[in-house]
């Protein structure tokens, strides 16, 4: 059965709505004793994957035959020709501090390209979604990236490479380089929600290096349905499968792709 992005996006609506609801139901019982570090600087709790479980039942219930590809469970066995990317707690350790940035992000994707996306931090009641071809919403209102078109006004985001610390010398000469000719830039732990504050016009741009399918599938698809250009590095459109994103209005993205390109010559892996 052929299914339009629009139906993709009502289940994922309903999925991320059900986990958002677990998230704050949880947040004052979490015990800090059973959080996990899978990596250094990477948690993972109980939350996570009782919010994952919900996520994924819920799609399962109306799409038996779809496959998942989720932060904590990796990939299903199903052969579907829709997989969902799940993250069913963006931004764990903001959760863990009582610092309320972080979301439910799930996406449906073919294959080929990203058909639905949501992002809900259901601690700010923020609901963002995206259809393909349909536009990008803030509870229900459509939203646009900005307009600004002058870098040096430009305000930013993006996130520090923690696991992949060679790439942290020209990471860190590139945003150097970018600071000192924006406006500014915040790090605030959550790159699915800095994908969706650029898709609305908070930000004027996002960059980071070495992100998961499941951290800016569906906050990719924001950023585009808003007006907005994503690329890799180079500016081709391989971010899913290398994880080096450029999100930003056009104008600003085209500044933000100059200066990283630069320094990272390179295809990275």
């Amino acid at each position: 059965m052929s299914l339009d992005s629009q139906q993709l996006l009502h289940t994922a609506i309903d999925a991320a709505r059900i986990a958002g609801a677990y998230l704050l139901e949880q947040a004052g019982k979490l015990d800090r004793s059973k959080i996990v570090e899978k990596k250094a600087n990477d948690f993972v709790t109980e939350v996570d994957r009782g919010a994952e479980r919900l996520v994924i039942d819920r799609i399962r219930r109306e799409h038996p035959e779809h496959q998942f590809l989720a932060e904590e469970s990796g990939r299903s066995t199903a052969t579907g020709d829709i997989v969902w990317i799940i993250d069913p707690l963006d931004g764990t350790t903001n959760y863990i501090q009582k610092i309320p940035f972080y979301a439910v992000s799930i996406a449906a994707y073919n294959g080929t390209e990203i058909l639905a996306g949501v992002v809900f931090n259901p601690k700010l009641s923020e609901f963002f979604s995206a259809a393909k071809g349909l536009g990008a919403y803030l509870n229900d209102a459509p939203i646009r990236v900005s307009t600004e078109p002058d870098f040096s006004r430009a305000f930013l985001a993006t996130g520090f490479p923690h696991q992949r610390k060679r790439n942290l010398p020209p990471f860190l000469t590139a945003t150097n380089e970018i600071f000192f000719g924006s406006a500014g830039i915040r790090r605030l732990g959550s790159a699915a929600l800095d994908l969706c504050y650029t898709a609305c016009g908070r930000f004027d741009g996002y960059w980071e290096l070495g992100l998961n399918p499941w951290d800016c599938a569906a906050g990719c698809l924001l950023v585009s349905e808003a007006g907005g250009t994503v690329s890799d590095f180079w500016g081709d459109s391989a971010y899913l499968e290398n994880g080096h994103v450029i999100a930003a209005n056009p104008a600003v993205h085209k500044q933000l792709q100059f200066h990283l390109s630069n320094h990272f010559t390179e295809r990275l892996t």
